[in-house]
């Protein structure tokens, strides 16, 4: 066999170790590319809830607003919180899978989450807005929001749980300096 076309001084063996050692790392980088197209995927479940949540508490705070004057503090509180899970989400939204954001958002939800414990409760507190025609449908479909969300915020954190496992795991944990792949964060 003509060997002519192979540089000299570079034997079979090493040939094949480098292209054994190219197809893993190739196999490898699709491996946690896949991963994290999963930990996106999760996220846009989670996004659609969030943004489903905001609008019914935008259109409770509507109809209750009028008659919780004197519960401004309440009203503001989730205002602030609401705000603060919007900008969370935006900055997520663009790369779910960053560790920072998430924890970023993951404390905005329990900002949020009391504030609109505090918000209900003040509005059962309240006869007339307890039965109210505009109000009733919000807290109900907040009320049956709830687990979705939960389930959402499940389905992503085990999302991220499997990505962050296959990056740490040697020998792959040699390609994130190559690939740029970083830990993401849970909610």
């Amino acid at each position: 066999m003509d060997a002519a076309w192979m540089p000299a001084g570079l034997p079979w063996g090493w040939i094949c170790l480098l292209l054994v050692l190219g197809l893993w790392m190739l196999g490898a980088r699709n491996r946690i590319v896949a991963l994290r197209g999963a930990v996106s995927a999760a996220w846009q479940q989670v996004d659609g809830v969030v943004k489903a949540r905001q609008q019914l508490i935008g259109a409770l705070l509507d109809a209750a607003l009028p008659r919780l004057d004197s519960e401004r503090g309440a009203v503001d509180a989730v205002v602030g919180a609401q705000i603060q899970v919007a900008t969370a989400a935006e900055v997520l939204r663009k790369r779910p899978t960053r560790e920072e954001p998430a924890a970023v958002l993951a404390r905005a939800e329990i900002s949020l989450t009391s504030a609109l414990v505090r918000l209900v409760a003040l509005v059962e507190t309240h006869g007339e807005l307890r039965f109210d025609p505009q109000v009733q449908p919000s807290l109900r479909a907040l009320g049956e929001l709830a687990p979705r969300l939960a389930f959402a915020r499940e389905s992503f954190n085990e999302a991220v749980l499997r990505y962050n496992a296959a990056i740490d795991q040697f020998p792959t944990r040699l390609l994130n300096g190559v690939f740029r792949f970083e830990r993401a964060g849970t909610l």
